[in-house]
């Protein structure tokens, strides 16, 4: 395969990750614009578990997601109180305070004569387990689609259990299912530890495919875009945010057709489908449809009759 392209895949594959957190949030009527935060300290987590600890990859990668599910869970116990917008710009505040907090965090440690470890502003270098390892970009992007073919294939079964139909309860109207004995506190920590767990295997991966990361990477425009894909795609299934990212990093940013106007046209294009179809493309409705279509339904009634 062309590396261009699974450089391309790959990337599409990681930030999925981002945007299925940004997803489950919506769920359960929670809009964050601080998702890159879960992205960033799961980056830095699993970088700090294989290039630091010596651990193996499949560690450091549980390791980002455990800590992204229990940053992302503590902010949600947080900001119970807090509904739309002001819960929105919680999340941005919060996000922004981690990539301070980053800037400023040093730990080095001497390895083989090198210094290793987060160093503020300068970054995080040497994570380098699938180089050292002789694992190959081919290998690393099939290890990337297998998490994100499973990631979608729990969520949507996860969607279909008792549980699954509450979180959307909660997201459409939460003092309804209040008043139906639903415990909303306990539902939307749960689904922002979730959300918090995607984020951070989504950046343990890209950690472990740059080799490097920085604050600065996982910056505000990273959270909207991660939202932005759940509301292109759609909230209708987990594969919305997977469309949403094809659009976008597939289509807008790898085509020389839209070189230098990207932003323009997918602004515009979130404006469009806000207008239009305020749940996305493969909204709830257009799901079920979908789900209710048989071919030759039709034709087979009119030869039993």
């Amino acid at each position: 395969m062309d590396p261009f392209l699974i450089a391309v895949l790959s990337n599409i594959g990681m930030i999925s990750f981002l945007g299925l957190s940004a997803y489950v949030l919506l769920l359960t009527g929670g809009i964050s614009f601080g998702q890159q935060a879960f992205f960033g300290i799961g980056a830095y987590a699993a970088g700090i578990a294989t290039a630091i600890w010596g651990w193996p990859l499949w560690m450091g990668l549980a390791h980002g997601a455990a800590v992204g599910a229990l940053a992302c869970a503590a902010l949600g116990a947080a900001t119970l109180r807090l509904g739309g917008l002001h819960f929105a710009v919680a999340t941005l505040a919060f996000a922004e305070m981690m990539r301070l907090l980053l800037g400023m965090w040093r730990w080095q440690v001497d390895i083989a004569g090198r210094l290793v470890g987060p160093a503020g502003t300068d970054g995080f270098r040497d994570i380098r387990y699938i180089f050292a390892n002789g694992i190959s970009e081919m290998q690393y992007f099939i290890l990337i689609w297998l998490l994100l073919a499973a990631a979608v294939v729990l969520l949507m079964l996860f969607e279909r259990t008792r549980t699954g139909m509450v979180w959307r309860m909660i997201g459409k109207d939460a003092e309804l299912a209040r008043m139906l004995g639903v415990d909303v506190v306990r539902h939307r920590i749960a689904a922002a530890a979730l959300a918090g767990a995607l984020a951070g295997v989504g950046g343990a991966l890209y950690a472990h495919l740059s080799t490097y990361i920085e604050p600065g990477m996982f910056d505000p425009m990273l959270g909207i875009h991660g939202l932005a894909y759940g509301i292109i795609g759609g909230l209708g299934t987990p594969l919305g945010p997977l469309l949403g990212v094809v659009v976008d990093i597939g289509i807008l940013e790898s085509s020389r057709l839209f070189s230098g106007y990207r932003m323009i046209v997918f602004g515009g294009l979130v404006a469009v489908i806000l207008v239009w179809r305020p749940r996305g493309l493969l909204d709830e409705a257009f799901v079920r449809r979908l789900r209710g279509w048989r071919p030759f339904r039709s034709t087979l009634e009119e030869k039993g009759r």
